[in-house]
């Protein structure tokens, strides 16, 4: 293979892959972000990443950490000082505990 063919070549790689990142940063490729509606007015998404949980709703946006709390494996607690988050609560799984310590608040969410 000559310079000019192996250059092509390299080109066409370093296109595909661009072109297959753009796709996975796309929507299309994401799952769907869950949906939770609480008492008081609140709805959020929650997105997890990792340790982390980021929520983006009518209250604002927050990234939350892991921490230590659940009952079982399907029970997960994030916080940071301005909230703390129990998901995976009820029977199904689908219901979710906001608590704001700074504003004596807590609302009960479920996941749409």
């Amino acid at each position: 293979m000559n310079k000019r063919a192996g250059r092509r070549v390299a080109g066409l790689v370093a296109v595909a892959g661009l072109s297959v990142l753009a796709a996975c940063a796309g929507r299309g490729w994401q799952s769907p972000v869950p949906l939770y509606r609480c008492e008081q007015g609140i709805e959020f998404t929650a997105r997890f990443i990792d340790d982390t949980a980021v929520l983006d709703g009518t209250r604002g946006y927050d990234v939350l950490y892991r921490d230590a709390g659940g009952q079982s494996p399907q029970q997960t607690v994030y916080s940071n000082p301005r909230m703390r988050v129990e998901f995976g609560l009820g029977a199904s799984g689908r219901e979710a505990v906001l608590h704001y310590p700074l504003l004596p608040l807590a609302a009960r969410c479920v996941r749409d």
